[in-house]
């Protein structure tokens, strides 16, 4: 089997052939869900165009490249930016001459501490990188589904939509939320499928790129340990999910499997409904 840079071989459970033929866009693919995610859909046959910003999602791809029976492509991307999401839509348009599938990962909070200590600034970090990358990405990816007659485009939210110290990531979780239930009423007409899923807390090996700065001093690593200790204590099973218990359903919602769901937001934290 061929390994990349955390490419492992075949997920435990997979569905072969499932997306024989369909051409999907996964955002966020160089690590975390993101990569779990493509590296599930290339197992399950359908071709697949990794972005992230990092140049490290090319390594990611050419341990996919015999994997999958469809192809495989990868660009690079600043997705907090119309101009990055506008250049990952043609990239990929380029390659597969379209696609069937866009799935939206990229964000993450950056900080963790109460809203009173939030720096203006810091806001505004928080919302460009978990609510504008999707809000661009889709913005970029309804034409190109509309023009190809249709498809679905997947967002991935958060179940911190209730949670503590991140408020600003909350909020712009919140955001992907509305713009997935809207949108849905507005592309169903055009056979669009809009769905989304919201992860809880996930265990994922240490990123290779890092979201922010990690905390600093015994009062910042007591305020994210208030977010672990939340996270936890809010699922049923006391645990985090592992990346293949994120990537599974995303791929389900993605898949013709789900072909008569739209404007859901499917929460996937251990039966915490965020």
């Amino acid at each position: 089997m061929p390994v990349g840079a955390g490419v492992e071989g075949a997920p435990e459970i997979f569905t072969p052939n499932r997306f024989k033929g369909k051409r999907v866009l996964v955002t966020g693919a160089a690590q975390g869900i993101g990569l779990a995610v493509a590296n599930r859909i290339a197992h399950e046959n359908g071709s697949v165009f990794l972005v992230d910003r990092s140049e490290l999602v090319h390594e990611v791809a050419e341990g996919l490249f015999d994997v999958s029976c469809g192809g495989i492509g990868s660009a690079t991307a600043d997705l907090e930016t119309w101009e990055g999401a506008e250049s990952m839509v043609a990239a990929a348009t380029e390659a597969f001459d379209g696609f069937d599938v866009a799935i939206n990962i990229v964000g993450g909070t950056i900080w963790a501490k109460p809203f009173e200590h939030y720096a203006p600034e810091e806001i505004e970090k928080e919302v460009t990188r978990s609510l504008f990358t999707t809000l661009w990405s889709v913005r970029a990816e309804l034409p190109a589904l509309i023009d190809n007659g249709g498809g679905t485009i997947v967002n991935v939210s958060s179940v911190a939509t209730r949670g503590v110290n991140r408020v600003p990531y909350a909020a712009s979780k919140g955001g992907v939320n509305a713009l997935t239930s809207a949108l849905a009423l507005e592309a169903a007409e055009k056979n669009v499928r809009v769905v989304a899923t919201a992860p809880g807390g996930t265990l994922a090996p240490e990123r290779k790129v890092q979201r922010g700065p990690g905390p600093e001093g015994e009062q910042e690593k007591q305020w994210y340990q208030e977010i672990v200790d939340q996270t936890i204590d809010s699922s049923l099973f006391k645990r985090y999910g592992t990346l293949d218990e994120q990537a599974a359903p995303i791929v389900f919602m993605a898949s013709p499997e789900a072909s008569y769901i739209t404007g859901s937001v499917l929460p996937v934290a251990g039966g915490d409904q965020g």
